[in-house]
């Protein structure tokens, strides 16, 4: 499972928004429980999170077209099932659509998980690991 940090293979990430107040509102919501922050826009068209520094980015399409993430899911860290569960019911709450309650996972041990789509249409999910 990758997990997107600083020392890690990627520098950021970014998810297309259609309505970027609507979607900025969804990752408020979701990310707070994680500690990760709404660090301001960047221009009139992306708004950057992270905990230090930007690491997801929130953005209109420069091209203009809806955005597509068939396929695509970004994981973010979560120290504790609370966390995980608290990420998903925010989420809900703020206009996401569940893809997966939180709660543990089959496919490896001690994954706890849960999944939803943003107003864009992306798939999000926080995960930890329990000593089960």
């Amino acid at each position: 499972m990758a997990v997107i940090s600083g020392d890690g293979v990627f520098s950021h990430a970014t998810v297309g928004a259609i309505d970027l107040s609507k979607s900025t509102t969804f990752y408020d919501a979701v990310l707070s429980p994680l500690g990760i922050k709404n660090m301001g826009p960047f221009g009139d068209t992306v708004v950057l999170y992270g905990k230090d520094k930007p690491a997801l980015l929130v953005l209109k399409p420069s091209n203009g077209e809806a955005p597509s993430s068939n396929g695509v899911t970004i994981g973010f860290a979560a120290a504790t099932t609370a966390d995980v569960d608290a990420f998903h019911a925010a989420g809900l709450a703020a206009g996401g659509t569940c893809e997966g309650a939180a709660g543990p996972r089959g496919h490896l041990p001690g994954a706890y998980a849960g999944y939803l789509r943003d107003p864009g249409g992306n798939k999000v999910c926080a995960y930890t690991f329990t000593a089960d």
